[in-house]
């Protein structure tokens, strides 16, 4: 029997997997129920488990008849804080949601892990699989690496491989080499004024016009400073000074998100904003404080394991299944931290439910966003096609 046959006998029980994980989303890095549920799914598997020591992951190796190589495969299993509206018989019902598919990518894990333990036999090596909470929240990836999620097989693993769902014609597989998603990074500004009443500007130092040019000038940077082909997206998302209408406040800034596809690309927003936004401050008579916060890396997908990858998808799966993406995604994903130790694939599959049209459909992070678990014997066996490459005898 093929991957496709054993995975398409597994969908059932996978399905209800994703819908239970649906109901009791967890955010951050403490996710208990989500963790024993992962551990009550593993533990008839003759898998070798261990969880993370200040964070509720998990990291369970197959261990295959004969030696060889490993490989790790990765699912995030945290959630959003958001309210779910979806309306969907299992919707959330603690006041978060898995509004970025995370379910799924749990569900299609536990399933590959099925898939490849009913093949040990013919395993010559080890298959290190990764779930890891803290995607959303902020780098639950390294705590995982730090822990040794890399070197649980006993050897370093050769290669890693994740996918995450979203919008577009169910069932597609979308990758690239190269860089494949953007780092994510913060910048902070705040800009330091003489308070006043808001009759008498003259005898105050008004921070917040300094604020308003600065705001203008962060988007003349990107179009006038960077390259046009290597892109980088700066939203300022967040604006304060007085809360009092009548008052000059000491103090007025902002805080943007700032979406980077090179290393080149950050290094020159970390040296040019800072003198950008002092001087504007100080044309106003103000001064300011100035923060670029690295966040996530860029996520890249090294060349040879991509071309394997997309070899072994079409070969699984058919080449009307499989996309080169033509530019990298703007968001970002923490599994960049994993891609940076070792090399790797990271990679999408569309899980838009037949009825919704896929240009309409809501993104992931939406209270409306949902997604067909159809897809989950597809990803499982996808995964699992991906790992027996390396460690097939």
């Amino acid at each position: 029997m093929t991957l496709r046959d054993d995975a398409a006998r597994l969908l059932p029980e996978l399905v209800d997997l994703r819908r239970r994980l649906h109901r009791i989303p967890e955010v951050g890095f403490e996710l208990a129920q989500t963790q024993a549920v992962v551990l009550a799914e593993l533990a008839d598997l003759g898998l070798e488990i261990t969880t993370g020591s200040d964070l509720s992951s998990v990291t369970a190796v197959l261990r295959g008849a004969a030696d060889g190589p490993s490989v790790l495969l990765r699912g995030d299993m945290d959630a959003l804080a958001i309210v779910e509206e979806t309306g969907l018989e299992y919707a959330s019902v603690n006041g978060a949601m898995h509004a970025c598919g995370h379910d799924l990518h749990v569900a299609g894990l536990v399933g590959a892990a099925r898939l490849l333990a009913a093949r040990r036999e013919s395993i010559a090596g080890s298959v290190v699989f990764m779930f890891q909470p803290g995607e959303e929240a902020g780098g639950g990836a390294p705590l995982m690496i730090r822990d040794g999620v890399l070197e649980a097989s006993g050897a370093r693993v050769e290669a890693a491989y994740g996918i995450h769902v979203g919008p577009g014609e169910r069932g597609t597989f979308q990758l690239k080499p190269g860089t494949i998603m953007a780092g994510a990074n913060v910048l902070r500004v705040t800009v330091h004024g003489r308070g006043g009443h808001g009759s008498r500007p003259h005898q105050a130092v008004d921070p917040v016009p300094a604020v308003a040019e600065i705001v203008l000038a962060l988007q003349s940077w990107v179009t006038r400073r960077v390259d046009v082909f290597d892109p980088v997206v700066l939203s300022v998302t967040k604006l304060f000074a007085s809360e009092v209408v009548n008052v000059i406040p000491e103090q007025a800034g902002l805080a943007a998100t700032l979406r980077t596809l090179s290393e080149a690309s950050i290094a020159q927003a970390q040296a040019e904003l800072p003198p950008l936004v002092e001087r504007i401050a100080a044309a106003h008579g103000c001064t300011a404080d100035v923060e670029v916060i690295i966040g996530y890396p860029v996520t890249v997908n090294t060349a040879p394991e991509t071309a394997a990858a997309t070899a072994v998808l079409r070969e699984e799966f058919g080449d009307d299944r499989v996309e080169e993406l033509a530019v990298p995604w703007m968001a970002s994903e923490d599994f960049s931290f994993v891609l940076r130790e070792v090399p790797g694939t990271f990679l999408f599959l569309s899980a838009t439910p037949l009825h919704v049209d896929p240009d309409e459909i809501p993104m992931n992070h939406s209270p409306h966003a949902v997604f067909d678990d159809a897809v989950l014997g597809d990803q499982a066996a996808a995964l699992a096609a991906l790992a027996l490459r390396h460690v097939s005898r």
